[in-house]
């Protein structure tokens, strides 16, 4: 399962949970005149049938709840292949699922609906993070969507490998230089011990860089005008490489297994063989149930450099074609459904009682009110993983970046880049950003 994937099923989880419990969180909006139908996807499909039978479950108690609403459920999510020509072709649903890469476009092109004169009807809106809800915001801060699933990429580290290195738990590294220099220490423990891991295939080596370049202040991808341009080389993308290129073949601290992706540094923290890595608190989902990590070995801290980090998640925007009326129907929808404050407790319960993970810090779509005091209460009186261990992430929020246009062909490239400083002693980081970059505004080239 690739890192997308995971956290598209940890939100649709996360979603039913939230669905157990019945009323809705906004305020009762003026009445239609009559029913209101709208389409809306995320159904999940039929090889799924537990998550699609509670979804229509919801359809069923939202439709009870609101007599004059009925929902037309559709299935899927957004699928990038085809979201262009049902958009162009008129076929996109009333409410609709976009990853955290898409509203700014539909937003300049006037794709999705302006949902700014409903908001104050729906309280919701108000603790909804406002870092978050500017992703679905204008440069004006018209509101066009709302967030429903969110990651943070930060450091996740082995506390008992800190220990056993002579290094400070409750210090983990904050800069690059600190990774470095605590991972040759990890390594040095042998057995088979990785200081710090790093992928390099499957488009996640151009994801790590990209959020890495965030981190040491820089970009990927800059925008002038109308147009995109490559911004990685540079300074800051040669220390970058250059930095784990010398953890590879200089310390020795990365190991001699490399091509790696998602599942592969998930396993080797669960087997308690790798000491650090960029990755999501949801990581630990895995981590824990499947590979058999000791949840008190592992921790989570901002990542280091901490002057930018890489945000994913998804969530919904209603159709520019909408009438008011569908309009009103579709956040009252999404916030049943996807972000009701009302079932905040009632979903960590649940989830709980099943065994589940809870307690991690993500993930977190409240900034206030009583949906960020009820979310720290149930973290609290439900979670069963030790939250002192995530303090430094929740304490040192680091600012949020979103992914560049057409992210997944510019992480192709850029896995090269990875790859080749990570298995190639001879790798010549100056020429691989070079053809990078020429690659990469080929790619750009196209951004309408």
């Amino acid at each position: 399962m690739d890192r997308r994937t995971f956290s598209r099923t940890l939100g649709v989880v996360l979603a039913a949970s939230l669905a157990t419990t019945a009323a809705a969180c906004s305020e009762e909006p003026e009445t239609p005149s009559g029913p209101v139908t709208i389409t809306v996807n995320g159904l999940p499909p039929e090889t799924n049938a537990e998550l699609r039978k509670t979804f229509l479950d919801d359809v069923k108690e939202f439709e009870a709840a609101n007599p004059d609403i009925k929902i037309d459920a559709k299935e899927g999510t957004m699928d990038a292949q085809t979201f262009p020509a049902k958009l162009a072709g008129g076929q996109l649903e009333d409410v609709f699922h976009v990853w955290f890469t898409t509203p700014a476009d539909l937003i300049a092109r006037k794709q999705a609906a302006d949902l700014s004169p409903y908001t104050k009807e729906f309280p919701a809106f108000q603790q909804l993070r406002p870092d978050l809800l500017k992703i679905f915001s204008s440069a004006d801060g018209k509101v066009y969507g709302i967030p429903t699933e969110q990651y943070t990429l930060g450091l996740i580290y082995n506390r008992a490998l800190f220990k056993a290195a002579g290094l400070d738990p409750e210090k983990p590294p904050t800069t690059w230089e600190e990774v470095r220099t605590s991972a040759k220490a990890i390594a040095a423990l042998g057995n088979g011990t990785v200081g710090y891991g790093e992928y390099s295939k499957s488009n996640t080596g151009g994801w790590h860089f990209t959020a890495e370049m965030f981190s040491r202040g820089g970009e990927v991808v800059e925008k002038s005008g109308d147009t995109y341009k490559a911004a990685f080389n540079n300074a800051t993308g040669k220390a970058l490489l250059q930095d784990l290129y010398n953890m590879r073949w200089v310390d020795n601290s990365m190991g001699e297994k490399q091509l790696l992706e998602w599942v592969d540094l998930v396993q080797m923290m669960g087997g308690g063989k790798l000491g650090m890595n960029v990755g999501a608190p949801d990581s630990l989902v895995p981590m824990i149930t499947q590979y058999n990590a000791k949840k008190e070995d592992i921790g989570i801290a901002p990542i280091p450099g901490a002057k930018g980090t890489l945000t994913g998640g998804a969530g919904y925007m209603i159709n520019a074609k909408a009438t008011p009326e569908k309009i009103r129907a579709g956040i009252k929808w999404i916030l049943f459904k996807f972000a009701n404050p009302d079932r905040i407790e009632k979903a960590h319960k649940s989830a709980a009682d099943a065994k589940a993970v809870v307690g991690l810090p993500e993930p977190n779509l409240w900034g206030a009110g009583d949906a960020k005091a009820k979310t720290e209460a149930a973290r609290k009186q439900y979670g069963n993983v030790p939250a002192d261990n995530y303090k430094t992430f929740v304490a040192n929020p680091v600012a949020l970046k979103v992914e560049p246009p057409k992210a997944q062909e510019i992480y192709a490239v850029l896995d090269n880049c990875m790859a080749k400083v990570l298995t190639d002693k001879n790798a010549n980081v100056d020429q691989l950003l070079a053809e990078a970059e020429k690659q990469v505004n080929s790619i750009l080239a196209t951004v309408k």
